[in-house]
């Protein structure tokens, strides 16, 4: 890994495990729905100033529109309000760790739209990533005055990552109609803000926005560095290492999460749930971690 390309992983895990402990700054008197838009709805202003820097288009069919629609509302949507929904019930860092098992659902997710073999390696490695989770939320989940939360806080994870799930498999199918990353985001954050707005109007919600400094460079935070930023940043490794290298982002992305939540939080390290980091990330080693290749008889 070249300098640059190191510099730029760093930066993804520092941007990525950060985010979830500033996500807390936005769960205030502001619903949640409106914070997900106002973060969306920035970002997808970004996106599309710079497809227009770089001249990429911008209209698409309506059959690709549906396609992008899916992606926004599952992935910036859905997926993003029940990640803000559960920092409500549990620490940043827990959700985060929740999320480590992505891989393996997004696996399963192609498997399930496109008939994508699901190999041993990721079945093994899927089981171990989930008794990691497991083992981190079980402290919580035994205590009896936020074991109601924790259930909650781990079933509203649950759906955010079934939720970017199928907005990875609308991303896969936008990839095969030629939709370009930035195209992709520009319009997925859009729609993502657009369901987000959409859901609060229905929830009877007010859109609020709270002009303090947490609030605002929280916003600021999320939605340039990381929405836009970080992508990136990614996109950029994803070009020079692929995909399997620069997927261990993901796995380490966890561990800061989960240490900012020790300081700033009401986390709480155990044995058992170090045990469990250890095996989420060992899960995720397992799952990105290439095959050997056959040696020649």
């Amino acid at each position: 890994m070249s300098v640059a390309d190191f510099r730029r992983f760093v930066a993804c895990v520092l941007i990525w495990g950060t985010t979830w402990l500033a996500i807390t700054f936005q769960l205030g008197s502001v619903a949640p729905e409106a914070s997900v838009a106002w973060r969306f709805a920035l970002a997808a202003l970004i996106s599309a100033g710079i497809c227009r820097w770089q001249g990429l288009g911008l209209r698409f069919p309506a059959a690709v529109h549906g396609h992008l629609l899916g992606f926004g509302v599952s992935m910036f949507g859905v997926g993003y309000l029940f990640v803000y929904y559960a920092e409500r019930h549990v620490a940043s860092g827990l959700v985060a760790v929740g999320y480590s098992v992505l891989p393996l659902t997004n696996m399963i997710g192609t498997r399930l739209a496109f008939g994508l073999p699901l190999n041993r390696r990721a079945g093994v490695g899927g089981l171990i990533g989930l008794f990691g989770v497991a083992c981190v939320f079980w402290p919580e989940l035994a205590s009896i005055d936020a074991s109601r939360d924790v259930v909650l806080g781990i079933a509203l994870t649950a759906g955010g990552v079934a939720a970017s799930s199928v907005g990875n498999v609308f991303s896969a199918r936008l990839a095969m109609d030629g939709v370009q990353v930035w195209q992709k985001m520009a319009w997925g954050m859009g729609y993502g803000a657009l369901c987000c707005l959409v859901a609060m109007v229905l929830g009877g919600r007010a859109p609020g926005f709270e002009w303090t400094a947490g609030y605002v460079l929280s916003w600021l935070y999320l939605a340039v560095f990381g929405s836009v930023f970080a992508f990136f940043f990614y996109l950029k490794l994803l070009d020079s290492i692929g995909g399997g290298r620069a997927g261990y982002v993901g796995v380490m992305t966890p561990v800061l999460a989960l240490l900012l939540s020790s300081l700033f939080e009401r986390f709480a390290w155990s044995p058992l749930s170090l045990l469990g980091l250890a095996a989420a990330m060992a899960g995720n080693f397992f799952i990105l971690r290439p095959a050997r290749a056959a040696r020649s008889a």
